[in-house]
């Protein structure tokens, strides 16, 4: 290793030079083993392993996160998954599953859309089952403290060879103050150490206040993605797994419905009309998510009209109609919710409890708090106060 790294270029072609250092002279805590990572690469990646390291902690259990453009696309922590989820993700055929497969499964699977080429961040070393899950899906690289010789050259063959690998030293520390420069001024604060734990669930302040031990995982899966995502942010989890992250939205409303949205989706891919479908068998993967995604959306008549649907579907599917698809939402119950900051308006409350949020944690300190408390009493929602806000930019 050494203490820089020069780069192809910056965030675009015409951005040079570009490369990454250490300003104290000390060596860079990643190593390469191979390709050649860009920009954006070790953006993604060391915002990815700073979260998957947190999840790890908070919950003891092995975690995944697929980054797309400086925020997760999914997240999630090493749950054993249903056969349903098994065979929404693609991984069905792959036999049994570490929890670190299982981890990256569900990362990726949460939002197959925004997940392709992806760059992937794991808590532990990297095992032949996650390797070769990893192989088939595209996907620009990853970062993980350590891997088994096996998982290593596999990964080293995705991409003819020039697939990005890097190594993280795990006991890097950073400096407590960071600094980054805009428009050719420096700005510098001091990193965001906060410790997401239990206790920042405790000031629960809405009439039920039960929240199970494994929600309140989940909560704590939501504020740590949140805590590397970029703002406005909210993220719906359930069962260990982010299922719905909004990110970089002006309006927090905007910011839920897209979130939710995106929840709605990964209940829809369950359903038995999404499960029913039948694929020509050379399909490609890619090709299969979007089928999908425009079958349960409002423009299915693109993947249903004649000519069409031959190139996708054996048998052509029936309209996945608006009454069934809201009557299959109403079952996705339990859901659980993280806000980087307070929501101001009980709207946000209505769309949550839309896509089965049953549980929230937010800040608190809106001069509306009392609004959305009602709102949460009218649904025997469960929402806490944290008292901490989660930007990142």
């Amino acid at each position: 290793m050494s203490n820089e790294m020069q780069l192809k270029y910056g965030c675009n072609p015409n951005q040079k030079p570009s490369r990454v250092y250490m300003a104290d002279g000390s060596e860079l805590p990643i190593e390469v083993l191979c390709g050649r990572p860009g920009y954006i690469n070790l953006l993604d990646a060391l915002n990815g392993w700073q979260l998957v390291k947190e999840l790890k902690a908070a919950t003891g259990v092995c975690a995944a996160t697929s980054f797309k453009h400086v925020s997760p696309a999914g997240a999630a922590i090493g749950r054993p998954l249903s056969d349903d989820l098994k065979k929404i993700y693609w991984v069905d055929d792959l036999g049994e599953l570490t929890p670190l497969a299982s981890a990256y499964a569900r990362a990726r699977g949460a939002d197959r859309m925004s997940s392709y080429g992806d760059f992937i961040a794991l808590s532990d070393k990297v095992d032949v089952c996650t390797a070769k899950m990893i192989q088939r899906e595209v996907s620009d690289g990853i970062i993980a403290p350590d891997y088994d010789p096996e998982a290593l050259e596999i990964l080293k063959s995705k991409r003819k060879g020039t697939y990005c690998i890097l190594k993280i030293d795990p006991s890097y520390k950073p400096a407590p103050i960071e600094t980054k420069q805009v428009y050719g001024v420096s700005f510098e604060q001091g990193r965001n150490e906060l410790d997401i734990n239990r206790e920042l669930l405790s000031n629960v302040v809405t009439e039920n206040k039960n929240i199970p031990d494994d929600k309140k995982d989940d909560l704590l899966i939501s504020l740590i993605t949140l805590k590397y995502t970029q703002s406005n942010s909210v993220c719906y989890v359930k069962d260990g797994q982010a299922i719905g992250i909004g990110a970089g939205q002006q309006s927090r409303i905007h910011c839920t419905r897209l979130a939710g949205q995106k929840a709605d989706n990964w209940w829809l891919r369950q359903s038995p009309q999404v499960m029913g479908l039948q694929f020509v068998d050379d399909i490609r993967r890619a090709d299969r998510d979007n089928a999908i995604d425009v079958y349960i959306g409002d423009e299915y008549e693109d993947v249903l009209r004649e000519g069409e649907w031959q190139r996708i579907f054996k048998v052509k599917p029936a309209v996945f109609t608006r009454e069934e698809k809201k009557a299959w939402l109403a079952k996705n119950t339990g859901v659980c919710l993280g806000s980087d900051a307070f929501f101001p308006f009980g709207d946000n409350i209505e769309r949550a409890k839309k896509s089965g949020v049953e549980f929230i944690a937010e800040p608190g300190g809106s001069i509306r708090d009392d609004n959305v408390i009602e709102t949460c009493n009218k649904y025997n929602i469960a929402m806490a106060f944290t008292g901490i806000r989660l930007f990142h930019h």
